[in-house]
C-alpha cells in the first residue's frame, strides 16, 4: 500500500483513499491528475475493495488510455489486473453493442463509418431527394448530425425542433441517413454513444447488468465531456454511485465540439453528497508562471478557479516581446530558440511554439527553415502540405500554365467535373497578365465556388479557410506570380530536403502546434506567438462573452504549458490574410502584472501599449501600469 501513497501531497492521498461518496477532482493544470486517477483505481484493487473487472477507467484518447493500462500494470505488478477495463468511451460503447447492441436491432457485426464514408452517403442521399451539394454541403449536413446526436436527439426530434427550409431538409437527411446507416449494418462514431445511451435507457436489464460489471467508473477529462458522454457515465454510475470524476473547468477548451464543462456542476446536483477535492499544487511550472496563469484565468466568472502554486524555485520572469511584423516575431522566436539551444542546452523537442490559428504557422515554418532549425509539426501538415492549399495550388498553376495535367486532375478531384466546366469559362474570360498574385487567387477561389464545400460553423472548416487566406498572404508578398509559384516550390523543396535529412526516429525537433493540440503536454520553453486581439482572443469570439471566457481558458492552458521559460510575442502589424492589420496586444497580456514580466529587447513597448474597449472605444488600459 506504501507504493500507491508513497509520493503523493495530502490532497492527492486524500483523492484516492476517499470512500463512501462519489468523489469529483478538481485538478488544476500539472496537478497530477492522471496519477491520481490510475493510484486510485490501484487502491480499490489492493484493498480488495474492487475486483479488477469491477473497475471502469474511462478517457478521450487511445494514448491517454494507453498511459492509463501501463501506470496500472506497474502499481499492480503483485496482483491480476485480468478484467480491468481502461479505454475511451467510444472503444467501451463498442464493446457494450457487440455484445447486447442486438436488443435494439444492432447486428454484432457492424461496421463503423469514418468521416469520407458518412460524407459520400449524405451526398448520395442529397442527390436521390432532388437536391444539389451546393444548395446542401455534405460537410454542412453531417456537422448538423453530429450536433443532434451529441445532444441524444433522434431525427424524430430533430423534425419537430426544425424550422426554415435548410434545417427541415437537413432533418430530412438525417431521417435517411440514419435509415441508409441500418440498412447497411453501419454505425457512425456518434452513434457507438448514441446506441449505447438509447440501449441502456431501453433495456432496463440491460443497464442493470453493465451497473454490476462496472461498479466502480472513473473518468478523466470531465470538462471535456458533451451531453451524450455525460449522460452514459450518469446511468453507468448511479445504481452504486462510486464514480469519480476528475476535471478543471479552467482547461475546457472544446465548447466548438460539443464539449461542456458544466458537466463539473451538473455532476454534483446529479450525485448527491460528492465530496469535492481540489488538486492545486503544480509540478511543473515556477511559480511566476502560475501567477501569470491564475490573472489571465480569474478574469473568468462562469466556473470556479484554482489557485495553482509550486515549490519549485525560479526568478527567471516571464518574456515579453513587441515585433514589427510577423516576420520580426517569428525571427524573434527563431533566435530565441538557437539561444536556448545553444547556450542554455535545451534539446529543440523540449520547446513549443504555441498559436491560436493553424495558419500561424506557416511564416515560423518559412523562418525555421532560413535558420536551418528542426521543427515538427503536431497534429496537423505543414502549410504546404495541406490539402486545401494545395487545392488553390493546383488553380494557380493550372492558370499559370493550361497543359499543367497533375494541376488539372487536382482541381477536378477539389471541385467535381460540372464546377471544373464553370472554372474553365471564368479562366477564358479574364487575361493572365492583367492581375496580379492576390487578384488571382482570390478571382479563382471565388469563381471556382471551392468555398461551396466548407460550413462555416464547423471549426475544423474554418480551420482550412483560414489557410487560404493565410496564402493571401504569400501571394501578397509577391505580387508577380512566377515569383509567388517559384517561392512556394522552394519551401516545398526545403520540406523534402528536410524529410530525407531527418534520422531515423529521430524527434528532436521543435514541436510547433496550435494551443488546442497542446492540451496535455508540457515543454521545458514555450513561446506563445500572436498574442493580439482578433488573434488571441479570436476574432470571431469578440461578440460573446461565454466564446470570451473559453479563449481566455486557451491562453491558460497556453501558459501552463512551460515549465521554466515562457515568451510570449505580438506584432504590431500584420499581414493577415493578405492584408496589412495594426494590432492590440492581447486583452490577456492586461492582466499580468508587470512584476512579472521582463520586456525583451528591442521594444519600445513601454512607450505605448494601450487597449480599447470593443464597446465604447474609451481607453480602460493604464499606460503607467508597465
Amino acid at each position: 500500500m506504501s507504493d500507491i501513497l508513497s509520493g503523493l501531497n495530502p490532497q492527492q492521498q486524500a483523492a484516492v483513499t476517499h470512500q463512501g461518496t462519489p468523489l469529483l477532482l478538481l485538478a488544476g493544470a500539472g496537478s497530477g491528475k492522471t496519477r491520481v486517477l490510475t493510484h486510485r483505481a490501484a487502491y480499490f484493487i489492493q484493498k480488495n475493495i474492487a475486483k479488477p473487472s469491477e473497475v471502469l477507467l474511462l478517457t478521450f484518447t487511445n494514448k491517454a488510455a494507453g498511459e492509463m493500462k501501463n501506470r496500472m500494470s506497474q502499481l499492480l505488478s503483485s496482483h491480476d489486473d485480468t478484467g480491468l477495463f481502461a479505454g475511451t468511451f467510444h472503444s467501451f460503447c463498442c464493446r457494450v453493442l457487440r455484445h447486447d447492441g442486438q436488443k435494439i436491432g444492432v447486428s454484432p457485426n457492424f461496421v463503423i463509418y469514418d468521416q469520407s464514408d458518412q460524407e459520400i452517403l449524405i451526398k448520395n442521399i442529397i442527390t436521390d431527394i432532388g437536391l444539389t451539394p451546393k444548395e446542401f454541403s455534405p460537410t454542412a449536413v453531417l456537422y448538423f448530425i453530429e450536433n443532434a446526436k451529441n445532444k441524444f436527439l433522434n431525427p424524430a426530434e430533430v423534425k419537430d425542433q426544425s424550422s426554415g427550409f435548410w434545417q427541415e431538409y437537413a432533418a430530412k437527411i438525417y431521417q435517411k441517413y440514419q435509415q441508409k446507416l441500418t440498412d447497411y449494418q453501419a454505425l457512425d462514431f456518434n452513434d457507438l454513444l448514441f446506441k449505447t445511451v438509447e440501449l441502456l435507457l431501453n433495456d432496463p436489464k440491460t443497464l442493470e447488468k453493465y451497473q454490476e460489471i462496472y461498479k466502480f467508473v472513473l473518468i478523466d477529462e470531465y470538462q471535456d465531456t458533451n451531453q451524450i458522454q455525460y449522460l452514459l457515465t450518469k446511468l453507468l454510475g448511479k445504481k452504486y454511485c462510486q464514480i469519480t470524476a476528475v476535471g478543471d473547468a479552467s482547461q475546457a477548451i472544446y465548447g466548438w465540439r460539443g464539449a461542456d464543462y458544466r458537466n463539473l456542476q451538473s455532476f454534483i446536483v446529479d450525485f448527491k453528497d460528492t465530496t469535492v477535492i481540489n488538486l492545486e499544487q503544480n509540478y511543473r511550472s515556477t511559480q511566476i508562471i502560475l501567477d501569470a496563469a491564475n490573472f489571465v484565468i480569474s478574469k473568468n466568472n462562469s466556473h470556479p478557479i484554482l489557485k495553482l502554486f509550486t515549490t519549485k524555485k525560479s526568478n527567471d520572469k516571464i518574456k515579453l516581446y513587441e515585433a514589427e511584423s510577423e516576420v520580426a516575431e517569428a525571427d524573434y522566436i527563431a533566435q530565441k530558440i538557437r539561444f536556448l539551444h545553444d547556450t542554455v542546452r535545451l534539446p529543440y523537442k523540449s520547446i513549443a511554439v504555441l498559436y491560436r490559428m493553424n495558419a500561424q504557422s506557416r511564416v515560423l515554418e518559412e523562418t525555421f527553415i532560413k535558420y536551418q532549425l528542426p521543427y515538427v509539426l503536431i497534429g496537423g501538415l505543414r502549410f504546404y502540405e495541406r490539402s486545401e492549399v494545395k487545392d488553390i495550388l493546383a488553380m494557380l498553376r493550372f492558370f499559370h500554365d493550361r497543359s499543367d495535367k497533375i494541376s488539372e486532375e487536382r482541381i477536378i478531384k477539389a471541385i467535381g467535373k460540372r464546377k471544373k466546366v464553370t472554372f474553365d469559362e471564368h479562366l477564358a474570360e479574364i487575361d493572365q497578365n492583367s492581375l496580379d498574385s492576390l487578384a488571382a487567387l482570390e478571382s479563382l477561389v471565388i469563381n471556382s465556388g471551392y468555398l461551396d464545400k466548407f460550413n462555416s460553423k464547423d471549426e475544423e472548416d474554418q480551420r482550412r479557410i483560414e489557410n487560404i487566406k493565410e496564402l493571401k498572404s504569400v501571394a501578397a508578398s509577391f505580387p508577380d506570380l512566377n515569383d509567388f509559384l517559384e517561392n512556394v516550390a522552394l519551401v516545398q523543396q526545403e520540406y523534402s530536403l528536410q524529410e530525407k535529412n531527418k534520422k531515423k526516429d529521430s524527434h528532436d525537433g521543435i514541436r510547433l502546434m496550435t494551443l488546442h493540440s497542446s492540451k496535455g503536454l508540457e515543454f521545458d520553453a514555450v513561446f506563445l506567438a500572436g498574442v493580439e486581439e482578433g488573434i488571441l482572443p479570436h476574432s470571431r469570439s469578440m461578440v460573446d462573452e461565454s466564446q470570451i471566457e473559453e479563449e481566455r481558458r486557451l491562453c491558460y492552458v497556453g501558459i501552463t504549458r512551460a515549465k521554466d521559460f515562457l515568451y510570449l510575442s505580438y506584432a504590431t502589424r500584420r499581414l493577415y490574410f493578405g492584408k496589412s492589420s495594426l494590432n492590440e496586444p492581447s486583452r490577456f497580456l492586461l492582466d499580468i502584472p508587470k512584476n512579472l514580466i521582463e520586456f525583451d529587447e528591442p521594444t519600445e513597448i513601454t512607450r505605448d501599449f494601450r487597449h480599447r474597449s470593443k464597446s465604447d472605444g474609451d481607453l480602460i488600459y493604464d499606460p503607467d501600469i508597465y
